[in-house]
This record gives C-alpha cells, sequence and structure tokens, in this order.
C-alpha cells in the first residue's frame, strides 16, 4: 500500500510508548518488552493499523507485534489503534509496532520469541514471473518464518487475488505447512474470528470474494 508523506508521523512515533525504533535490539527479547508475558501473534504488512488494533483489543490475553515498511503508515496505524483503544476505555499494552523489511525480519525475530502465529493480509501479489519471490507467502519467506514459530506455529493468510491464493498453497504445502483451514469465500464461510482489514472492506464492496486459509507448521 501506497501512502503520501506524513510530516508528522515521526514525530508522533518518536514519542508513542508502543514504537520500537530499534527493533534490532529486541531480538530474541520481545517478551520481556511486554507488559505481561503471554503468547505472541505477529501481523506482517500492518498498514493501517486497524487489523492488529481491533484483534489486540478482541484478545486481550495476546501480545502482538505489528510491523510495516514505512514511519509514515505506522504514523497512520498509530492513530487508528489510540482510537479505537480510547472508544473501548482499554490502555494499550499488547502491541508492540515496528517499521521493518520484512524480507528481513529473521534479523529482529529469533527462536526465543516463539511466535505463535503469523497474519499476512492481502500482502502484494506480484503476478509478474521475475517478481514472485518477493511474496511473503513464497517458499523463502515460509522458511524463515519456521526460523521463528513455535513447533505448531500458525499461519493465517488473505487475500483477494485467486493466482496468489492458489500458489501460495501450493508453496505451503511444498514447504512442511499443513492446510487446516481453506475458504474462497470467506464472509459465506461462517468463520467467526475474522476481523475485517481496510482492504478487505473495499474488495468486499466491490464484489470480490475474500479467499482465506489456516495454515499449521509441520515438525521436521
Amino acid at each position: 500500500m501506497r501512502i503520501r508523506k506524513k510530516p508528522w508521523a515521526e514525530p508522533e512515533l518518536a514519542v508513542c510508548p508502543f514504537f520500537v525504533k530499534e527493533p534490532e535490539t529486541f531480538r530474541g527479547e520481545w517478551k520481556a518488552h511486554f507488559k505481561k508475558e503471554q503468547p505472541i501473534y505477529l501481523e506482517v504488512g500492518c498498514g493501517k493499523g486497524g487489523f492488529v488494533g481491533q484483534t489486540a483489543l478482541n484478545k486481550p490475553e495476546i501480545n502482538f507485534i505489528a510491523v510495516d515498511i514505512k514511519n509514515d503508515m505506522l504514523g497512520v496505524a498509530r492513530r487508528n489503534i489510540v482510537k479505537l483503544f480510547e472508544a473501548e476505555e482499554k490502555q494499550i499494552d499488547n502491541i508492540l509496532m515496528t517499521a521493518y523489511n520484512v524480507e528481513q525480519i529473521n534479523k529482529i525475530l529469533s527462536p526465543y520469541d516463539k511466535i505463535e502465529r503469523i497474519y499476512i493480509n492481502f500482502c502484494n501479489p506480484w503476478p509478474r514471473a521475475k517478481h514472485k519471490k518477493r511474496r511473503l507467502t513464497y517458499p523463502n519467506k515460509l522458511k524463515m518464518y519456521r526460523e521463528f514459530l513455535t513447533e505448531n506455529g500458525e499461519i493465517h493468510f488473505k487475500t483477494d487475488d485467486d493466482e496468489l491464493f492458489f500458489e501460495s498453497l501450493e508453496y505451503f504445502k511444498e514447504n512442511g505447512y499443513e492446510i487446516v483451514y481453506k475458504t474462497l469465500d470467506l464472509h459465506q464461510s461462517g468463520y467467526e474470528d475474522n476481523v475485517e482489514t481496510e482492504h478487505e472492506k473495499m474488495f468486499s464492496q466491490e464484489g470480490i470474494k475474500i479467499k482465506f486459509c489456516i495454515v499449521k507448521i509441520n515438525p521436521v
């Protein structure tokens, strides 16, 4: 998702208590920086923060790490998360967010961080053959995620793109992940734990069906 420059974003992030400026220093120690020690879920490409904010409100028993590459986007996410929590009169104590290139996320996460779930929501489909290796579900990424996912860790994947979805299903199966849930029409599936993202609402309004799957890591 492209976003215009937000001159206010970095100053606001600099004083944000749940923004991590130097995530490399947290590698292997993320759980120590949350107020409560509890399971950790990760959203890669958190965008404007609506999904992680609402999911963190729904699941106070879970800690969340939200990652996006641009501070401008995270500035918007910060405002949206604060708004969501203030509306419920809740303290933001189970979210940490940071700016980082997801393609190198293993530089800020290690096996000691014990990530139990990864959310990948509406990532860039990179349809051209020479660009597919940049997909967040591509085999090189799936191998990297195994470095910090727990033994029974999960990936929850949503997309509007048919080709990306079906090719990702093959990536998962070929790289040691078991598909435990799959639907080609999430909103008609009866799945009850869904939180809509900004993209999801837009695509649904256009009549595009949302593809969704849950995959579980298989021990090597």
